[in-house]
């Protein structure tokens, strides 16, 4: 392989916990200065959110650059097909953040776009909202699928809940940016400036991490630390190209 692009959550760590062999995995990668990525679904952190959430447990050396997460990918594809937009926004801050980066505006007067991520605070009267901009007209986006995310202790609802009680209310269906689809693969390969079939993907997903990377024509290694284990991959039609137990097991010089 000449390029890795990593998942995070269940990958790296499982909310504030640090999974073993992650430190290794990640100094490895800085040693061989193979050109890599850390891909997440998580839409509420910044990529600088990020580097400091790793730092804080342990893990040094990397830079805001090594980041892409599905709210940079859902404003880079937004920009792409309206410019100076006007957004509805549940979610947190690393989401409005990379939505005014690339010069939208939050507005509750007809909204272009209506955009949904993983909230905590997410309530009856946001929904509302969101359910009556819809109707009016504005276009449905989620930046990713993911029903669950792991935590410490098990796990918690993400913004498929979400995005699942919005287009119950208006019959229509979101456009989902993050994985698994192909497209924030596409976007991810393009950030590093390398090919998708020189590339190994790297997630604990199989229905996300997974199928996203081989239709993005990537090489596949699923680890069995966050959501999915090694009785769920015969339930789906693909596989992976590898399974490990954590990140720690992965030698880049045998893939």
């Amino acid at each position: 392989m000449k390029s890795i692009i990593s998942d995070m959550d269940g990958v790296i760590y499982r909310g504030k916990q640090l999974i073993p062999g992650a430190n290794e995995f990640v100094q490895r990668l800085l040693s061989t200065q193979l050109p890599f990525l850390f891909l997440t679904n998580n839409a509420e952190q910044t990529s600088l959110d990020l580097k400091l959430k790793l730092e804080a447990m342990g893990i040094h050396g990397l830079t805001e650059g090594n980041f892409i997460t599905s709210a940079m990918a859902t404003a880079m594809f937004l920009r792409s097909q309206k410019e100076r937009a006007t957004v509805f926004i549940i979610g947190g801050g690393g989401l409005i953040n990379e939505l005014y980066n690339v010069g939208f505006s939050i507005s509750e007067s007809k909204p272009d776009y209506v955009v949904v991520a993983k909230s905590s605070s997410f309530n009856f009267e946001q929904m509302k909202k969101a359910v009556r901009f819809i109707d009016g007209g504005a276009k449905f986006i989620g930046t990713n699928p993911d029903m669950i995310d792991p935590v410490e202790g098990g796990s918690e609802p993400a913004a498929g809940t979400i995005l699942a009680a919005i287009s119950a209310a208006t019959g229509k269906k979101p456009y989902i940016v993050g994985k698994p689809n192909a497209l924030m693969m596409t976007l991810a390969t393009r950030k590093l400036g390398v090919h998708p079939e020189d590339t190994l993907m790297v997630g604990d997903r199989m229905d996300t991490d997974i199928v996203g990377g081989m239709e993005a024509g990537m090489k596949t290694a699923l680890v069995l630390s966050g959501v999915s284990t090694m009785g769920m991959i015969e339930q789906f039609p693909y596989k992976p190209d590898y399974v490990f137990n954590h990140v720690g097991e992965i030698d880049f010089t045998n893939l």
